[in-house]
């Protein structure tokens, strides 16, 4: 039978190990700081010779690419087994003093060059390719358009350490000792504390109430069997909140009107409720209870792809599905586990609402352009020719103008819709290039400063000129002047219309367009993106607006795959925040 050892006892031993360990590691600790500060003394030399490379050609006006043999005098002058290397911006080698220059790949992504390119300096210790010896690479930047990297093969010796004396020895042996006694006298009190410990632990794993005058021993241990007894209890009661607030996000998931499963990293089922099965066999084939079968399905196949490619951008996808009359918006959100999480919302009634405004509006733009394009020609045509002597005539000359100013906002109205149109059947018909903002604000400066002058109305822009967009030009124009346009007509007389890129990342830029009027109500601000919405119906009719601007606007910024939302200032007007892509995906 195996003989317990006694907790002394695998204390002691323990700790014997422990010192055996410590005095190894305070030897390869004094190794590593020797060998640190020997490689760097070297990296010191390189520097100091890559200096003297520098002033040498600067002194000289020696072109390396050109007069490679003039380098022969500086040679004499370094060490025999040094390297040295010249690199341009680019990272193409213009010398190389052990090398053919012509058959160097680009050096531009080495450790040590690139290194220097963030720091001005840099070292890297690794086997060369060519020669199989390991080097101490070191590069550095200079304001010349040039990096010099110099390399000497790299053997620290730590033999002067190894044979230093056996006096530390010695030391590390007395407290050795020392360190032995002071554990037999420690590990008495220890041990009284830990059996406390482990009857506690064993209570609690039989389930065994713990008295309310149980009390650990006074010392460090107890402190720590106290917190553990503590920390127990914590875990206790947030395990009973835990399970309260599952049940309540369950409760959740099955009253929502949505359909909502969870699955775990290898697509196993871990919730669904009673509206995803639901919707689940509709889209599918074969009714099933089985929300796994999914995954077999060609219809998700697209989201499949999405959970099984790596790296992703981004952790959400969604897509339109279409099955048996209606329509459904299936999204998928992948977590940082890989577990995932899918939503199918039923979205028939919406969107055939959505097709029938549509349809609605394109059919009445189809059907009006006809007659108001007549009407308007035989209006110019009537005032081109009109005689205004008569009693009559000014007051005729007056319906006919008023009759004519009707007939172009009716136009513009039908062009609005026109482009709603294109935008959202036809998208491919607009051309794209890159479009500088800075230019087109101003030029919509310029075309809107009549106006402009006409309200009291100051545009500031605030966007520089390295801001490009890659986009439609007209849209982008239709975009800017309409929100302009807006600020003019309801923002009130004598205010500033702001445009100004406030920030941008890799692939976005930030825009906010703002104005310093009088707003509108807050209830009106999720709606007024809607096509013939109009905050004040008086007010509208007297400014002469079609309710289809700012519908336009994000619809125009949906092309762009963008985003826009608006919120009154603090101080008063409306606020546009605005993203645009920098590429179009």
């Amino acid at each position: 039978m195996r003989r317990k050892v006694s907790f002394k006892t695998r204390i002691l031993l323990d700790f014997s190990v422990m010192i055996g360990l410590f005095t190894v590691g305070v030897i390869l600790f004094e190794q590593q700081q020797f060998k640190t500060e020997r490689t760097l003394s070297l990296e010191r030399t390189l520097e100091n010779n890559a200096d003297i490379v520098c002033r040498y050609l600067n002194q000289n006006g020696i072109d390396v690419q050109k007069e490679p043999e003039r380098m022969g005098e500086l040679l004499r002058y370094m060490p025999s087994e040094a390297r040295f290397t010249i690199i341009n911006r680019e990272g193409r080698v213009l010398y190389d003093n052990f090398l053919d220059v012509g058959k160097m790949e680009n050096h531009l992504r080495r450790p040590e060059v690139r290194k220097s390119i963030s720091f001005g300096h840099g070292s890297n210790i690794r086997v060369s390719d060519s020669d199989n010896i390991k080097y101490l690479y070191y590069s550095k930047k200079y304001d010349e358009g040039c990096f010099i990297r110099l390399a000497v093969p790299y053997n620290v010796q730590l033999q002067s350490f190894i044979n230093s004396g056996s006096s530390f020895i010695i030391y590390i042996l007395l407290f050795f000792v020392a360190c032995i006694l002071m554990m037999l006298y420690f590990s008495n009190r220890f041990s009284r504390s830990l059996r406390e410990l482990r009857e506690f632990s064993m209570n609690l794993r039989n389930d065994v109430k713990i008295p309310a005058s149980f009390v650990f021993a006074d010392d460090e241990v107890g402190e720590v069997s106290a917190d553990i007894v503590e920390n127990y209890n914590l875990l206790q009661e947030n395990r009973r909140k835990l399970a309260a607030e599952r049940e309540k996000l369950l409760q959740h998931f099955q009253l929502s009107e949505e359909g909502i499963a969870i699955f775990s990293k290898d697509r196993r089922e871990i919730y669904a409720n009673s509206h995803f099965l639901q919707f689940l066999n509709i889209i599918l084939d074969n009714p099933t209870l089985e929300p796994e079968l999914l995954f077999d399905d060609p219809v998700f196949g697209e989201f499949v792809d999405f959970i099984d490619v790596h790296p992703r951008e981004g952790n959400m996808f969604s897509k339109r599905i279409e099955k048996s009359g209606r329509q459904f918006n299936v999204r998928i959100i992948i977590f940082e586990d890989e577990s995932f999480e899918f939503y199918i919302s039923d979205i028939t009634k919406s969107e055939k609402t959505r097709l029938l405004k549509q349809e609605m509006t394109n059919n009445i733009a189809h059907e009006l352009r006809t007659p108001v394009t007549s009407i308007r020609g035989y209006l110019e045509t009537i005032l081109n020719l009109y005689d205004y002597d008569g009693d009559n005539s000014e007051r005729i000359g007056g319906f006919l103008d008023r009759a004519y100013t009707q007939t172009i906002r009716l136009s513009e109205l039908i062009q609005d819709i026109s482009m709603l149109t294109k935008i959202e059947e036809v998208p491919d018909r607009f051309e794209l290039e890159q479009v500088r903002m800075s230019e087109l604000l101003n030029e919509l400066s310029n075309d809107l400063a009549d106006k402009l002058k006409e309200n009291k109305d100051n545009f500031l822009v605030n966007v520089n000129d390295t801001v490009v967009i890659y986009g439609s030009r007209t849209l982008l124009y239709s975009i800017f002047r309409n929100l302009i346009e807006n600020a003019i007509s309801y923002g009130g007389e004598n205010i500033d219309i702001v445009v100004r890129c406030y920030n941008e990342n890799e692939n976005t830029y930030f825009f906010e367009f703002y104005d310093t009027g009088i707003g509108v109500d807050e209830k009106h601000l999720v709606r007024i993106f809607e096509r013939f919405y109009r905050v004040n119906e008086g007010r509208t009719r007297k400014t002469g607006g079609s309710g289809l601007g700012l519908s336009l606007v994000k619809n125009a910024v949906l092309f762009h795959k963008g985003s826009i939302g608006a919120k009154n200032r603090p101080d008063g007007g409306l606020h546009f925040l605005m993203t645009f892509p920098k590429l179009m995906r």
